[in-house]
C-alpha cells in the first residue's frame, strides 16, 4: 500500500468543484437569452474531468488523503463511464429544458454537485469518504427532482426520496459504526485486513452487515428498499429522471465494491451477505418484472424495470468472486447504455406542452420515423436479452457467474423472469410497429440529440456484436482494484 501526500490522483474531483464555483458565479452574469453559456461551461467541465482522470490514471491502486482515498483501475473506468453519460444525458435533455423554463443555472450546478458526490463515492478508501460522497450525491439528487416547484407531483417524489433516503443514511451509517466498533478502523483496506486477522468481534460484525446491506439494497433500488423509484421516476421531470437512473448506477456498485467486495469480503463474511444478496435478487427480479407488466406509464414501467435489472447486478455481486464482480459491472456499464437510449427516446418524442411518457404515445412511431423505431426497437430488445443486442450477453455473464457459484436454481428463476420481462419490453415494440399513430406530428429534438441517439441505439448493437473488449475491461479493473 502506497500512501502519498500529493492531490494529483484527486484533481478530476478538484478540478470539478473548482469549476462548479466559478459556472455559480457565471450563471449570475448570464441572461436567459444566453444559458448556452452555462451549458457549454458545464460539458467543458465534464469533458476537463474526463481528460483529468485518464491523465491520472496509472492502473495500480494510489492513495492520498491519509488513505482515505484512492485511485485505482475500476475507480478511473467507473468515473469514465460517468462524464460520459452524462455528457450524452444533457445533450438529451437540452430542448426538453429550454421548452419547460428549466433551461437554468441551478440544474447544471445541482447535476455538478451531484457528480462531485458520485466521484468521491467511487474513489473511497474510508467509511466517512464514502458517505460524504453519498450524502452530497443524494441531496443534489432531493433537489433535482423537485426543480420545477410548481409541480405537486415532483413535490410529492422529492419528498417521498428524501424521507426514505435519511432513513436509508441513517442505517447505513448505523452500520458502519457497528463495523467500527468490531474492527477498530474505517478505513476499507485495513477493515479487511483486521478481519483476515481474525482480529474483529463477530457478532457486531454481522449485525453491522445486516444494516450496511440494507443501505446497499436502497441505494441501488433492489427490493423490498424499492418503495421510492417508481414515484421518483414518474414525478421528476424527464431529463432529472434520466440522471437518477443512470450515472448514480456507478457509484452504487463502486459502493458495493467498496464495503463488500473489499472491506467485507473476507471467506468467512462473503457466505453471511451472500444469502441476504439472494433474498433481495429473487424479490427485485419477481417483484420488478410482474409490477411492470400493469403499468401504462412508460417511466412508471421502466423503473419497474429498474429494480428488475438491479436483482441481476446483484446475481452477479452475490457470486463473491472475481468473475462475478465483473459480470455485475458489465451488466450494469450496460444497463445504463440501454437506460440512457430509452429515456433518451422520451425526451425525442417530448415537446412543449407534451410529455410523450406514457406507451401509447409511441403508437405508430414506425410511421413517423422508421429509423428511431428501430432504435427503440434495438434498445427493447437489449433490454429483454435478445441476441444480438448487449443486453443478452450481459445476462449470460450474470448466469454464468451465478451458476459457477452453485446457484442452479437461481439461474434457472432469472431465466423465467426474463421471460416475463419479455412481454412488457416487446409491448413496446408492437405499438410501434402495428398500431396506427394517434400523433402525426414531426419531431422536434435537435439534430446533436437525434445523432447522439443513433450512437446510442447503434452501440447496443455493436456492443452485442463485439462485447469482449467491454467484457475484460470490467474483468480486468475489477482485478486490479482487489489485488
Amino acid at each position: 500500500m502506497q500512501y502519498i501526500l500529493p492531490l494529483w490522483p484527486a484533481y478530476p474531483e478538484l478540478f470539478l468543484l473548482l469549476m462548479v464555483c466559478v459556472i455559480l458565479v457565471a450563471d449570475l452574469f448570464v441572461s436567459d437569452e444566453n444559458r448556452i453559456v452555462t451549458y457549454a461551461l458545464t460539458q467543458a467541465t465534464l469533458i476537463g474531468c474526463a481528460i483529468l482522470t485518464y491523465l491520472t490514471a496509472t492502473g495500480e491502486p494510489v492513495y492520498t488523503f491519509s488513505g482515505m482515498f484512492v485511485d485505482d483501475l475500476m475507480s478511473d473506468v467507473l468515473k469514465l463511464m460517468t462524464y460520459l453519460g452524462t455528457v450524452v444525458v444533457l445533450v438529451y435533455s437540452r430542448t426538453y429544458l429550454a421548452t419547460r423554463d428549466l433551461f437554468r443555472g441551478e440544474f447544471f450546478v445541482l447535476v455538478l454537485f451531484a457528480i462531485l458526490g458520485m466521484l468521491i463515492m467511487i474513489s473511497a478508501n474510508h467509511m466517512l469518504t464514502l458517505y460524504l460522497g453519498l450524502e452530497l450525491m443524494s441531496l443534489a439528487l432531493y433537489a433535482s427532482v423537485a426543480l420545477r416547484r410548481d409541480s405537486p407531483v415532483a413535490t410529492e417524489a422529492a419528498m417521498k426520496y428524501f424521507v426514505l433516503g435519511a432513513l436509508s443514511s441513517g442505517m447505513l451509517l448505523y452500520g458502519m459504526s457497528m463495523i467500527y466498533g468490531a474492527t477498530g478502523t474505517l478505513e476499507i483496506t485495513r477493515i479487511a485486513e483486521t478481519i483476515a486477522e481474525g482480529a474483529a468481534t463477530d457478532f457486531v460484525l454481522i449485525f453491522g452487515l445486516v444494516f450496511v446491506v440494507a443501505g446497499i439494497g436502497f441505494k441501488l433500488g433492489a427490493v423490498p428498499f424499492h418503495m421510492w423509484i417508481p414515484d421518483v421516476y414518474q414525478g421528476a421531470p424527464t431529463p432529472v429522471t434520466l440522471i437518477v437512473s443512470s450515472a448514480p448506477k456507478f457509484a452504487a456498485f463502486a459502493f458495493i465494491m467498496r464495503l463488500l467486495g473489499q472491506a467485507l469480503g473476507a471467506e468467512q463474511l462473503v457466505a453471511e451477505w451472500q444469502q441476504m444478496l439472494v433474498v433481495m435478487a429473487v424479490l427485485s427480479l419477481v417483484v420488478g418484472n410482474i409490477t411492470a407488466i400493469a403499468q401504462t406509464n412508460l417511466k412508471r414501467m421502466l423503473a419497474y424495470s429498474t429494480i428488475s435489472h438491479m436483482g441481476f447486478v446483484l446475481l452477479g455481486v452475490l457470486a463473491g468472486d472475481i468473475v462475478g464482480y465483473s459480470a455485475g459491472m458489465f451488466y450494469i456499464v450496460v444497463y445504463v447504455l440501454m437506460n440512457i437510449g430509452t429515456f433518451g427516446m422520451i425526451l425525442l418524442l417530448s415537446r412543449a406542452g407534451f410529455e410523450a411518457e406514457n406507451i401509447d404515445d409511441f403508437k405508430g412511431l414506425n410511421q413517423r420515423s422508421p429509423w428511431y423505431a428501430f432504435m427503440m426497437l434495438l434498445l427493447m430488445f437489449s433490454m429483454t436479452g435478445i441476441p444480438p443486442t448487449v443486453g443478452f450477453y450481459a445476462k449470460l455473464a450474470v448466469l454464468q457467474a451465478v451458476l459457477d457459484a452453485g446457484y442452479l436454481w437461481l439461474a434457472v428463476l432469472a431465466v423465467m423472469m426474463s421471460l416475463v420481462g419479455a412481454f412488457y419490453y416487446l409491448r413496446i415494440v408492437k405499438v410501434m410497429y402495428f398500431d396506427p399513430p394517434v400523433d402525426g406530428s414531426p419531431l422536434t429534438a435537435r439534430e446533436d440529440a437525434r445523432m447522439l441517439m443513433s450512437v446510442n441505439g447503434l452501440a447496443v448493437l455493436a456492443l452485442g456484436i463485439l462485447p469482449q473488449p467491454l467484457m475484460a475491461l470490467c474483468l480486468y479493473s475489477i482485478r486490479a482494484s482487489l489485488q
